[in-house]
């Protein structure tokens, strides 16, 4: 059996997107407390994402979500990492800009900062994977706002940020 590259495209960037799922999940997080909520989208669904991103940038005249979106359709994997506002309820902290946990509840849209930092080291973890493999990706904020409109993590998880993954003779998400 003969197998080209082009052939295995698809199925390694869903691997190398498993696997960067997993160091984003064993990331250290505050007090051990896991806040991140982790999935991976690929076929057809990566196009509804694609989709959601040119539909925001019609309707908030948003260039760069439709510039985005083309590079989600060259993508053959896309990771999505999503963390919960619930607040990580320490003793003392005031990162948020409330006194404590207790009056962050108070407002329960603001976003804790210590779940905010871990996700930001579980994305860095998982994009350091990403390097190990030598597959272009891109982490993006606009694929968050489209999955988080279309709800793929949930209600629960307001901070959201996807990565997508290609594996191609040329990286599509440098010359944006």
């Amino acid at each position: 059996m003969i197998q080209t590259e082009e052939s295995i495209r698809k199925k390694a960037a869903l691997e190398i997107a498993e696997k960067m799922a997993t160091a984003a999940r064993t990331a250290p997080k505050t007090r051990g407390r896991d806040s991140l909520k982790i999935a991976i989208v690929s076929g057809e669904d990566l196009q509804k994402v694609a989709d959601k991103m040119a539909e925001i940038s019609r309707r908030n005249s948003l260039p760069s979500f439709e510039r985005d979106a083309q590079c989600i359709r060259k993508s053959q994997a896309l990771l999505l990492i999503g963390t919960s506002v619930l607040p990580a309820m320490l003793t003392f902290c005031g990162l948020c800009g409330f006194e404590n946990c207790k009056a962050k509840m108070q407002v329960p849209s603001a976003p804790c900062a210590f779940n905010t930092i871990d996700l930001g080291i579980a994305v860095g973890s998982a994009v350091g994977i990403a390097a190990d493999c030598r597959a272009d990706c891109r982490v993006m904020y606009s694929v968050g706002m489209a999955s988080m409109e279309m709800k793929i993590l949930g209600d629960l998880h307001k901070i959201l940020l996807g990565i997508p993954v290609s594996i191609s003779a040329k990286n599509p998400f440098f010359d944006r």
